[in-house]
């Protein structure tokens, strides 16, 4: 009878679906308890670099020590220090231009100079631009965007490439003006105008990449740029004081958990998620001043830490390497870092299934930001609808989310790289409500549907880890070759 009961139990455990499995290790309460702690006020929004994000970095750390994951290999910790710098803008600045004295600017990239010659205007700053103009040692003044956008966030995606132009011209500064509202210039102000963080590398360029002063100045209604562009002479005085640098040491959290298959484990699936936030910042309406991150990324992180229970009690064919991220909202920081600096080769991560959020405004569905640009769409489909929801691809492409969270430094490295997010159908509404405001606080959440969330993407990764084929990019993905170079032979067979 003994043996008959030990291999009945026997049976019952072999038995155990993968739903199961799931179901077991996630509880609503639980992800109350992660969630309320990260986005307490008690955290002051989680800044990069301050003593609030060491706690956020510690308790990530000791949950991943309870569940039995095992720590970064290169350490023995569960940390992966990432150093940073931190840059103070310059106190002393003075920018006048045609006798007007510019009071509403963010300084981009600080170098401590003082010119007083006249000022070029030079359209938008791009190749075409620069064509029979002489700018050695001058200003230029430019317009944000190009002639194909003009729309604020191009002043981003632009940025780098009108700085090597200028740099490579023998420009001293660039002027940009942007034509932005009220709400961009705020929040382009809060993540620029006071100390700006970047990832130190001990290989850093020191040939003076940096040495071009850059400067965005408010152009609300495009006046200005109309002026500048219709003036023969353009008059300026610019002088911009020292700035100050700091060295800041923050971390990633690293665990890691072994796969079952002989040879599978030596494949690895990331699971990823940035674990700060924006800090303090300009108060609501209401006084509040703490920008708390609950779904920004509270509910991603706790994703990952949801996986890393389930893995550990229940592994699967591949392994799997848990990454938190420090300073995604200072520029991907810690994801960059990590890149240049893995735990383990890249050529064995064959995907990262990365989690972040802004907000939902659909509790039916699953935004999956790259889900139809790799091999495992199936698997994240069909682990969504197991729990009552549906999986969808981006619905807001026009806002670059793809490019905007730590997956795409691993996207350009060559490994797949999709984002797990809350459901939204627009980039409006409820989304951008609680996006990077104090009001995204813990108690506003939807837990039930939060389980539900959570569920799918701990299924979704088990799928994907114990598929026997090796998730890809879909053929033509502009990825795929960065892929082909990484994984070599092994891409080409896929």
């Amino acid at each position: 009878m003994a043996l008959l009961l030990a291999l009945g139990c026997i049976f019952t455990l072999t038995a155990q679906t993968e739903i199961e499995k799931v179901s077991e290790t996630i509880s609503k309460s639980e992800i109350e308890g992660h969630i309320y702690f990260l986005a307490d006020d008690l955290l002051k929004g989680r800044e990069t670099g301050s003593p609030e994000l060491k706690i956020a970095a510690s308790y990530l750390a000791n949950s991943f020590r309870s569940y039995g994951v095992q720590p970064n290999p290169k350490t023995g910790t569960y940390y992966q220090e990432v150093k940073l710098k931190r840059k103070s803008p310059p106190k002393d600045v003075s920018i006048v231009i045609n006798d007007q004295a510019i009071t509403d600017y963010v300084i981009i990239n600080a170098i401590s100079m003082a010119s007083y010659e006249d000022a070029i205007f030079l359209n938008y700053g791009l190749t075409d631009d620069y064509k029979g103009k002489d700018v050695k040692g001058k200003v230029v003044i430019v317009k944000a965007g190009s002639p194909e956008t003009t729309e604020g966030r191009a002043a981003f995606t632009l940025r780098r490439t009108k700085e090597k132009l200028a740099k490579d011209h023998g420009v001293t500064a660039i002027i940009e003006l942007l034509k932005v509202d009220d709400g961009m210039w705020s929040s382009i102000g809060h993540n620029f105008n006071g100390p700006t963080l970047s990832v130190d590398l001990e290989d850093t360029d020191k040939s003076g990449n940096n040495d071009i002063a850059y400067v965005w100045v408010l152009d609300k209604e495009g006046k200005m740029a109309d002026q500048f562009s219709a003036a023969k002479k353009i008059s300026s005085a610019i002088a911009i004081g020292e700035k100050q640098e700091e060295t800041v040491i923050s971390q990633n959290v690293i665990g890691i958990v072994e796969g079952t298959d002989a040879k599978l484990k030596n494949e690895y699936i990331i699971y990823s998620a940035h674990y700060d936030h924006v800090g303090i910042g300009e108060p609501d309406a209401i006084g509040d001043s703490i920008y708390n991150g609950a779904r920004d990324n509270a509910v991603g992180t706790t994703t990952v830490l949801s996986m890393a229970k389930n893995l550990a009690k229940y592994p699967t064919k591949r392994s799997a390497l848990f990454i938190l991220f420090t300073g995604e909202e200072k520029g991907l920081l810690g994801s960059s870092y990590y890149v240049e600096n893995p735990v383990l080769p890249l050529n064995q991560m064959v995907y990262c299934f990365n989690s972040d959020n802004a907000g939902y405004n659909d509790t039916s569905v699953i935004s999956v930001i790259g889900l139809t640009r790799t091999s495992a769409e199936a698997n994240i489909i069909k682990a969504a609808q197991a729990f009552g929801l549906k999986a969808i691809e981006d619905p807001a492409k026009e806002q670059g989310l793809f490019d905007r969270s730590d997956n795409v430094n691993f996207a350009k490295k060559g490994i797949p790289a999709p984002t797990f997010s809350l459901g939204f159908t627009s980039f409006d509404g409820d989304v951008t409500k609680y996006y990077h405001q104090p009001g995204d606080e813990a108690d506003t959440l939807d837990y039930d549907y939060l389980l539900k969330f959570f569920q799918a993407y701990v299924l979704a990764g088990r799928n994907i880890a114990n598929d026997k084929q090796t998730p890809v990019w879909n053929e033509g993905d502009k990825y795929e070759e960065a892929s082909k170079d990484l994984y070599q032979v092994k891409a080409i067979k896929n």
